[in-house]
């Protein structure tokens, strides 16, 4: 008889530790699911964009390699091999991962588990990325004619600290100009799009604003004068002459140059779910763009 109720309780006592093993597994494998993409880090990673331009150009030409002496030769003048898909797919679980692993076999797996489990959090973060390097195809200013020496330049000056109208971030990349002239250098549409806003700004200047086709906001300020008389709703192509590059704003009074050296301040916004517009660092994509 006791013999009966020692291995009765034995019994009621593995099956009371295998049920809590299997209760933890479970939980454990949900908790997983739930968090397998940190949708607020990604978030931030994303609109800070802090991507070398070693890891972008192994995202971007995963699926066809090309040998690294043909990119840099070549400076990437060619986008015959580049997958933007995969490019946008890599960075949202790239910057969901904090910027800690550029390698792509393991950020496939992370991929696969998270598009089961978390579809629309990835797809919020994955579908902007998409927007903006597939939308823009070219570099925003162009060449000045009979004026080789004139160049441009640009840093990541995205985040700096700016006072003009209040202590602020900097919501773009300035790309400066090596000749202080305003209204000599071209400024071009780097998308398909359409125009939304296009006037004077109290910070910005002459500026116009073109929604891509997928979402993208790409912002052109300080601008000289306008290319035309565009209108808002007004359909352009990539490439479109859309103005010149100049010194115009930080005043109320339209018109108003000369408080900082002639560029263009170029911004890329999105909307996120609520509607809220938020801004994004445009440095890489410039920075790619520029090597085309």
């Amino acid at each position: 008889m006791l013999q009966q109720r020692f291995l009765r309780d034995l019994l009621l006592f593995m099956l009371v530790v295998l049920i809590n093993v299997y209760l933890g597994i479970y939980i454990d494998s949900e908790a997983l699911k739930k968090n397998c993409f940190p949708y607020e880090t990604a978030f931030e990673n994303f609109r800070d964009e802090e991507v070398s331009e070693e890891v972008i150009n192994s995202f971007l030409y995963d699926s066809e390699p090309m040998e690294e002496s043909d990119i840099t030769e070549q400076k990437i003048k060619s986008v015959k091999y580049a997958d933007f898909a995969k490019l946008s797919e890599y960075l949202a679980m790239y910057f969901a991962l904090n910027n800690t692993c550029s390698d792509s076999d393991l950020l496939e797996e992370n991929i696969s588990f998270v598009k089961e489990h978390q579809p629309e959090k990835f797809e919020r973060i994955q579908s902007k990325i998409e927007a903006m390097w597939t939308d823009a195809v070219l570099f925003p200013v162009g060449a000045i004619e009979n004026e080789p020496g004139a160049t441009v330049d640009f840093a990541n000056s995205w985040r700096q600290s700016r006072t003009f109208g209040g202590d602020r971030f900097h919501e773009g990349c300035d790309i400066m100009a090596s000749v202080n002239q305003r209204g000599i250098y071209p400024i071009y549409s780097v998308s398909d799009g359409v125009v939304e806003n296009i006037g004077w700004l109290r910070l910005g200047g002459y500026r116009i604003g073109i929604r891509s086709r997928h979402g993208a906001y790409f912002y052109y300020a300080h601008l000289s004068d306008y290319a035309k008389d565009f209108q808002i709703g007004e359909e352009v192509k990539a490439g479109t002459l859309i103005g010149f590059m100049g010194d115009t704003g930080y005043s109320d009074t339209p018109g108003t140059t000369g408080n900082f050296p002639v560029h263009l301040h170029f911004g890329v916004y999105f909307d996120d779910e609520s509607g809220k517009e938020f801004s994004v660092n445009p440095f890489p994509l410039l920075r790619y763009l520029k090597s085309l």
